[in-house]
């Protein structure tokens, strides 16, 4: 028996889980660490749970969503949900520690690969399909979440992840077929779930399926139209809402227009409402509006907004109200937030503000602006502030951004590069290095805190740090590393680190985001024209090298990853915002040559991540997105060399923008991909150096001489002695120094053992 649908009005289509004071980071790790049993981590959770249900129901919400809580990740979550766990972690007879040698593997259990949400800064874990995957429902987290919003007398419903998105962004392994090819198998496991929530009287279900708004598929619409015509046909089953985001939904909207499903979500946020006006069969539908951006921290524009959803109502059988993605993109509340001054304050909506313009705008569209007046008037009077503020608008940067580009930001031929620089340095073949960070120790810890308690001012903090740094350095020396970093300790994040010291931005208090698992980031808020006041690094990379007769990297982050790391202004084109970063990068590569350092890192992990959804918008984003590295790194002499790092990414769209930015030496995840980004690189003529991560440091495991030197063997069928880097995938800030230090003497052994091979 179908469940007749209930009319909702007002929602979100996610939440955060990580707590407003990281609550639930804090008790999984003290999980992990064994500092406390499983029934003190699952009572922390419950509570995080109830309390967010509590605050949305509260706020006027007559929809809540359930089953969006996880301990580490949405997408592990389903692969247990259908039945979808690897081979090797099966075994493992404790579900929770299952679960989590899943994502984090162990001594003996490589995890599973992490890459982006698609073009988010959330990571998510790539389930594995084989020829082993049996799928089978395991429901009893939906069920039991369910239970307790129901014991709270709150009206909820259950979100999954959709099908076709978790098949598309699936690995297949062990030979087995593409997993969307696998759909009608997987389609049985859906179709048992929904007769289970309708057995419990469900309301709504949601299936979240943003992979509709990219070009992933060459049969998205076909796809969608079979998929929801399957389940939406189903004799038992409750209402069904379709929620896509991140991007337009075009073929695949009146495809799923045409199947039983009661409601559609779309994003008006990323598109406009043309689209939806062109699909008759939306008369009969539910169109949840994402008008809200769940993305970006911005204040919505009432007054247009309300304008936007009575035009939407004309094509649609009933408008609900949403963002337009999941509030996990964003801080929960300005409230904590004291330090901002009263305009920037106007101009923003963290999560909870955000939840009431849903429920204001809801209301307004239901009972007519003069009901919301005093909230549309604050809108405007906060649009206005922002656009007459003065510090949106700073002539001299853009002057020298123009210069400089018409004068060109090419630099030498990477040949002749390569000699000044094998002049200066003396490497070896194989030259090992680390990405840039060390572990963050307690007494890092302590003594930022100090700092921003006043127990100890800046010159004791210096001494800190620079103690720090010492005994880094030492370490390095003592592993036998050819080219050193100073281990990053002054950097509470490699990101905010920067903006803290650039004018354009405000570095929040307590704007905690989750990143993955217990993995939280306060990316910055970049709301002005950008502009370096002084130098950032150079005092720091100096001392470090003062220590040591090896070469130290300066290490600075780049233009990309800090756009993507922060919640961008959405008043002019990325690529001018991009470009004002540059410079400040620049100008600060400039000074690190003139200190003296022989070798500078600009990292681009995030160059992937801000790729856009749809193919036809690539090619102007990379172009923009190569210039702004090539604007700040081009300031420098050949005999200076470039690094830059990738990681955590399907890099296959972006190789030729990584040959295109003509670092001298790339180092790129590729430990959990065993090597194959290298023979992708060949192709797409890629001559520089390259350090391939030889292991994975999101891992707690220590990986072993033989595993590097395997790993250092399979990289050299790609990429010649001379032009091979040996490092870790990543940055070592999350490791304890006793991983690092055994995992670091493993790679060290392993470089000599096949140097030595090759000379």
């Amino acid at each position: 028996m179908r469940t007749t649908a209930t009319p909702f009005t007002a929602t979100i289509t996610g939440s955060p889980r990580i707590g407003p004071n990281r609550e639930l980071k804090w008790a999984v790790e003290k999980y992990w660490a064994g500092r406390i049993d499983r029934a003190e981590l699952e009572s922390v959770a419950a509570a995080l749970r109830s309390d967010t249900w509590k605050s949305l129901s509260a706020a006027g919400l007559d929809s809540v969503p359930v089953n969006t809580f996880s301990y580490y990740d949405q997408m592990l979550d389903t692969a247990v949900l259908v039945g979808a766990l690897p081979p090797r972690v099966t075994g493992i007879g404790d579900e929770l520690e299952r679960y989590f040698v899943a994502a984090r593997g162990n001594d003996e259990i490589a995890p599973l690969e992490m890459t982006k949400w698609f073009d988010t800064n959330y990571h998510y874990l790539v389930p594995e399909i084989g020829t082993e995957t049996r799928f089978s429902l395991n429901p009893a987290k939906v069920l039991a979440e369910l239970e307790e919003t129901r014991a709270q007398d709150i009206t909820s419903r259950p979100v999954i992840i959709g099908p076709i998105t978790f098949l598309t962004l699936s690995k297949a392994v062990d030979g087995g077929p593409a997993p969307i090819e696998r759909l009608d198998e997987l389609l049985d496991s859906y179709a048992a779930l929904l007769d289970l929530l309708a057995e419990r009287g469900v309301q709504w279900v949601q299936l979240d399926e943003p992979v509709l708004v990219t070009d992933m598929l060459d049969t998205t619409a076909e796809l969608a139209e079979r998929t929801y015509a399957r389940l939406g046909g189903l004799a038992k089953r409750p209402p069904i809402f379709v929620a896509t985001y991140f991007g337009e939904l075009t073929d695949a909207l009146p495809a799923l227009a045409r199947t039983p499903v009661e409601a559609i979500g779309v994003d008006l946020a990323a598109g406009g409402i043309s689209t939806v006006a062109a699909v008759p069969e939306l008369q009969d539908k539910t169109v949840v509006a994402g008008i809200v951006d769940g993305r970006n921290i911005w204040r919505t524009d009432l007054e247009a907004a309300l304008g936007t959803l009575a035009t939407l109502s004309g094509s649609a059988g009933a408008v609900a109200v949403s963002t337009s993605c999941s509030t996990l993109h964003v801080p929960y509340t300005l409230e904590a937030e004291p330090d901002l001054d009263a305009a920037l304050r106007s101009w923003l909506a963290f999560g909870f503000e955000k939840v009431t313009e849903v429920v204001a705008l809801a209301r307004g569209l239901k009972e007519g602006r003069e009901a919301i007046a005093g909230q549309v008037a604050a809108s405007n009077a906060a649009i206005a502030s922002r656009r007459s503020d003065p510090r949106l608008n700073n002539n001299r940067v853009r002057s020298r951004i123009a210069s400089i580009i018409a004068s060109g930001t090419e630099r030498g031929p990477a040949a002749g590069r390569r000699k000044a620089q094998n002049e200066r340095l003396h490497l070896p073949d194989l030259p090992t290095t680390t990405i840039g960070s060390y572990p963050q120790t307690s007494a890092i810890r302590v003594a930022r805190a100090a700092l921003r308690s006043g127990e100890i001012d800046a010159a004791e903090y210096e001494r800190r740090m620079k103690s720090e740094i010492a005994d880094v350095i030492a370490l390095q020396e003592k592993l036998g590393l050819d080219v050193l970093v100073h281990g990053e300790p002054e950097r509470n994040d490699m990101v905010q680190y920067f903006a803290e010291q650039l004018e354009g931005f405000f570095a929040t208090q307590n704007g905690w985001v989750q990143s993955y698992g217990s993995r939280c980031v306060r990316p910055p808020i970049l709301y002005g024209d950008v502009h370096r006041p002084r130098p950032m690094t150079v005092d720091w990379i100096t001392y470090a090298q003062s220590l040591t007769d090896k070469p130290v990297k300066g290490m600075l982050t780049g233009p990309v990853t800090i756009l993507a790391w922060s919640f961008v202004r959405n008043d002019q084109p990325l690529a001018d915002t991009a470009a004002q970063v540059a410079l400040a990068i620049r100008d600060e590569t400039i000074d690190l040559q003139s200190a003296g350092i022989a070798i500078i890192q600009v990292d681009e992990p995030a160059l992937r991540e801000l790729l856009p959804l749809r193919s036809k918008d690539k090619e102007a984003y990379l172009r923009w997105a190569v210039d702004a590295f090539r604007l700040s790194t081009s300031g420098v002499a050949d005999s200076t060399q470039i690094h830059t790092h990738l990681c955590y990414s399907e890099f296959g769209e972006v190789i030729g923008a990584i040959a295109d930015l003509d670092a001298d030496v790339t180092s790129i995840e590729a430990a959990r991909s065993h090597m194959e980004v290298l023979g992708d690189l060949n192709e797409a003529g890629f001559a520089n150096s390259v350090g391939p991560g030889v292991y994975d440091i999101h891992s707690p495991r220590v990986p072993g001489v033989d595993e590097i030197t395997s790993s250092l063997r399979e990289a050299l069928e790609s990429v010649p002695a001379d032009r091979l880097w040996v490092n870790p995938d990543c940055g070592l800030k999350t490791r304890s120094t006793e991983e690092v230090t055994a995992s670091l003497q493993h790679l060290v052994a392993a470089a000599a053992a096949v140097r030595s091979d090759t000379t």
